[in-house]
């Protein structure tokens, strides 16, 4: 029994001008549902020719293998010659060639192969120093790579590069994370992950919009242990600063620790400044500075002393 799908086309019939046509996937051909004719017979099917009835039957069946990668060096399309656990299977003679053929296969390597090599496997280090996830890694490792093939690496040190694209994936993809736990996590000076950072993006061309403070708020939150409520005030709070064009020129997790402050205040959830300073990586001075300024521009004394008389 063969399955029919009427849909609509741009063209139509010739023989009726009918736009009622149908697909029968399985014959390949473009039928019109009125006076029967046969549009086209010619159809690619891109239906698979067999059937799975489990996933270990479709898995030996399947002729694809695993999608290309940006974070291998070959983008997963490479073979290699034999494996570790071969060596021990082999005889002398064998052993030897076997040892050859390695040799000559990274030989033939080409220098952007051999850096990226190097070079991915940091990058997958850093990665996982900060918990990123699998997307921003993947963007992090196409951003290395297009550095590499357009020559940027060239009288910078690998692992800059390295942290500067980890950031830039983590600013497009929207995962809060400061140039100061890149500095921890690659080892290099945050200064100097900014510099490459923005040579990077300008160079390769890559749009990337401001950080927002908002981002940073539910990880602060979480390392306070602060609740639910404190975390919506600061949200607030945050939304009424960008309102009236507060955060204009500001670093983001300043803003996002100071507003996380006030709301503990004013939530009673009282945190010291050298505590929100830690987890945010910005110095007590630049909390009480953006503190101030966000008590006066937005009027929330007047919300804390009601909070304290109730």
């Amino acid at each position: 029994m063969t399955v029919t799908q009427t849909t609509r086309f741009l063209r139509k019939c010739p023989e009726c001008a009918s736009l009622n046509l149908s697909v029968n996937r399985d014959r390949g051909e473009i039928i019109c549902r009125d006076c029967g004719f046969v549009l086209d017979d010619k159809m690619v099917d891109f239906d698979q020719e067999w059937r799975e009835f489990s996933s270990d039957a479709g898995a030996s069946k399947r002729r694809s293998g695993a999608p290309m990668s940006f974070r291998q060096f070959d983008r997963g399309l490479g073979t290699d010659v034999g494996q570790a656990a071969d060596l021990y299977r082999l005889g002398g003679k064998n052993k030897n060639k076997f040892f050859r053929l390695r040799k000559w296969q990274q030989r033939v390597s080409t220098a952007i192969e051999r850096n990226l090599k190097l070079a991915l496997s940091e990058l997958k280090r850093i990665s996982s120093f900060l918990k990123l996830p699998e997307s921003v890694e993947e963007e992090a490792s196409r951003v290395y790579t297009m550095a590499v093939q357009k020559g940027l690496v060239r009288g910078r040190s690998m692992e800059s590069v390295v942290a500067g694209a980890v950031y830039a994936a983590c600013r497009k993809h929207d995962v809060p994370r400061t140039l100061d736990e890149l500095a921890e996590a690659s080892s290099i000076d945050r200064k100097e992950i900014g510099r490459t950072y923005r040579f990077v993006i300008r160079e390769l061309e890559i749009k990337i919009l401001p950080s927002n403070p908002i981002d940073y708020i539910p990880r602060f939150a979480s390392e306070l242990k602060l609740t639910a409520m404190t975390q919506s005030k600061a949200v607030e709070i945050i939304e009424e600063a960008r309102h009236i064009a507060l955060t204009s020129g500001r670093g983001p997790t300043g803003i996002a620790a100071a507003a996380l402050y006030v709301s503990a205040l004013i939530n009673g959830e009282k945190r010291t400044q050298r505590a929100v300073a830690d987890v945010a990586g910005v110095t007590e001075v630049t909390i009480r500075n953006r503190y101030k300024e966000l008590l006066s521009e937005l009027k929330l004394e007047e919300e804390m002393k009601k909070k304290k008389r109730d």
